[in-house]
C-alpha cells in the first residue's frame, strides 16, 4: 500500500507507513465499497499523524489510479451493481439518461419549466384542512423505479408485522390480528412517506451491500424534492391553527430529499426503512400481552386493558425515536361495547363489513334489479357492473355467508 502512494505522490511523503498501518489497522477486508468513507479516514489520519508547516511543500499526484469498485456484504439476493456502469445496464440507460432521472443537476427543485421535470404533482384535500400532495413520476422515471421495485426491492423481506404493500398480506390480514380482542388501540403517522428522508434510503442500500457511488444514483432515483414553486401553488389553510401548523410541517419534510407518495418504490422503501420501528413496536406489545400491526401509516395494536395505560405514550416515544411522528387527533381507543374498526373492517368478532356498508350495497342491487342498473349507476361508473362484482368479491372475502346472498341478488340484474 505504501509503495503503490509512494508511486502516486511526489515527492514521496514520510507518513506513508504510518498512514498504510493505521488504514490496515482500521479495515480488516478493502472497503472496496467505501472510497469516500475510506479518503475521508485517509485524510484524517494524514492530518492526525502528519501535521504539515505551512512553508512545507506538499506532495502532488503524479499519476491517477482509478479504483475498481466491489459489491460490499449482501444480506440479501439483489442484483450485483458494483458501478454507475452496471446500474445504467441493469436499468437499460445510457449514462446520460441515469444521470438525467436521477437529477444529478438538481433540476427538479429550481426549473419552472415543467418539461425539464421528472414528477408532475397534484394535491388532495383532506378532512384535517391540510392538502395530501401527490408527487407521480414521469414515464421515463416511473419505468425505472418499477424494474428497482421487482427486480431489487421484492426481494429484500419486510417486518412481520408490515401488512401494507408486501405480497400475501393485506388490509384482511391486517384487520384479522385484532378480531375479537378486549381492546384495539389504532394510531396514524403524520406525513408517513415525506418523513422519510433520503439518508434513510441510502442507508437501506448501502446496507443491501451496494458500493457508495450506486447507492447515492439509487437513493436519487427513489427520492425527490418539491419545487418550491409547486409548493407555493397549493393552498394554505387560514384560520385552523392546528391545520396550520400541520401545513408548515408538511412543508419542511418536502424541501428535503424525502419518499415521494405516488411513486412505485415509495411503499416498498418506505415499510424497509420502518423496519426498526414495527420491531420495537412488536416487542413491545409482546411485552404488554398485544398484539401489533401496521398498514402503511396506520398502526394498530389490540390485546388486554391495560392498552389503555401508559401504552400510547410509550408508542408515541418509539415513534419520535425512529424519526416519525403520531398523530395524537387520529388516535382512537376501541373497546368491545363499541364497534371496533381496522381500516374499515368490523372486527368485533371476526373481521367483517360494516352493517351500513352491507345495507347500502344490498339496496342497490334491489334496485337495479327492480329499476335497471343505469338508474343506479349515479356516479357514473364506467364498468358499473365489475364495480358491483368487486365490492361483492369485498364482503365475500370477509363473510362470504353475506357475500353469497349479494351474489344471488346480483344475479337477477337484467345486465341487457
Amino acid at each position: 500500500m505504501a509503495r503503490r502512494a509512494g508511486a502516486i505522490l511526489e515527492p514521496r511523503p514520510r507518513w506513508l507507513r504510518a498512514v498504510a498501518r493505521a488504514v490496515i489497522d482500521a479495515y480488516h477486508r478493502p472497503p472496496d465499497d467505501r472510497p469516500r468513507e475510506l479518503a475521508a479516514f485517509i485524510a484524517a489520519t494524514i492530518e492526525a499523524l502528519a501535521p504539515r508547516p505551512r512553508e512545507a511543500k506538499p506532495p502532488h499526484v503524479r499519476r491517477w489510479i482509478v479504483p475498481e469498485p466491489a459489491m460490499g456484504t449482501m444480506r440479501w439476493p439483489v442484483p450485483q451493481l458494483a458501478s454507475l456502469a452496471d446500474l445504467a445496464a441493469f436499468a437499460e440507460l445510457s449514462h446520460g439518461q441515469l444521470d438525467w432521472l436521477a437529477d444529478a443537476r438538481g433540476l427538479e427543485r429550481t426549473v419552472a419549466d415543467e418539461r425539464l421535470r421528472n414528477y408532475r404533482y397534484l394535491w388532495l384535500p383532506r378532512a384535517s384542512g391540510c392538502v395530501r400532495v401527490i408527487e407521480r413520476p414521469k414515464r421515463g422515471l416511473k419505468e425505472v423505479q418499477r424494474r428497482l421495485l421487482h427486480d431489487l426491492l421484492d426481494l429484500i423481506p419486510a417486518h412481520d408485522a408490515a401488512h401494507g404493500f408486501v405480497r400475501g398480506r393485506s388490509v384482511r390480514t391486517h384487520a384479522a390480528q385484532h378480531a375479537g380482542r378486549k381492546v384495539v388501540l389504532r394510531l396514524d403517522l403524520e406525513d408517513f412517506f415525506a418523513s422519510i428522508q433520503a439518508g434513510r434510503i441510502y442507508g437501506i442500500f448501502r446496507t443491501c451491500g451496494y458500493p457508495e457511488a450506486v447507492a447515492h444514483a439509487l437513493t436519487a432515483l427513489t427520492t425527490n424534492v418539491l419545487p418550491s414553486r409547486a409548493w407555493a401553488a397549493l393552498p394554505r389553510p387560514r384560520e385552523d391553527l392546528r391545520a396550520i401548523t400541520a401545513h408548515h410541517a408538511l412543508g419542511r419534510r418536502l424541501a428535503t430529499a424525502h419518499l415521494p407518495q405516488g411513486a412505485p418504490t415509495s411503499p416498498a422503501l418506505a415499510n424497509l426503512a420502518a423496519f426498526r420501528l414495527d420491531r420495537r413496536l412488536a416487542g413491545l406489545a409482546a411485552s404488554l400481552g398485544a398484539v401489533y400491526s401496521r398498514y402503511a401509516d396506520d398502526l394498530t395494536f389490540s390485546g388486554p386493558r391495560t392498552l389503555l395505560g401508559e401504552a400510547r405514550a410509550w408508542i408515541a416515544q418509539i415513534a419520535r425515536e425512529e424519526g416519525f411522528t403520531a398523530n395524537d387527533h387520529k388516535t382512537a381507543v376501541m373497546t368491545r361495547a363499541g364497534r371496533q374498526r381496522v381500516c374499515g373492517i368490523v372486527v368485533n368478532d371476526g373481521p367483517n363489513v360494516a352493517r351500513e356498508q352491507y345495507d347500502e350495497l344490498k339496496a342497490i342491487l334491489h334496485n337495479a334489479a327492480r329499476n335497471g342498473p343505469a338508474a343506479e349507476n349515479r356516479a357514473g361508473v364506467p364498468d358499473f357492473r365489475a364495480h358491483l362484482l368487486g365490492r361483492i368479491a369485498w364482503v365475500a372475502s370477509l363473510n362470504p355467508a353475506r357475500g353469497a346472498k349479494l351474489r344471488l341478488r346480483f344475479e337477477r340484474i337484467d345486465w341487457d
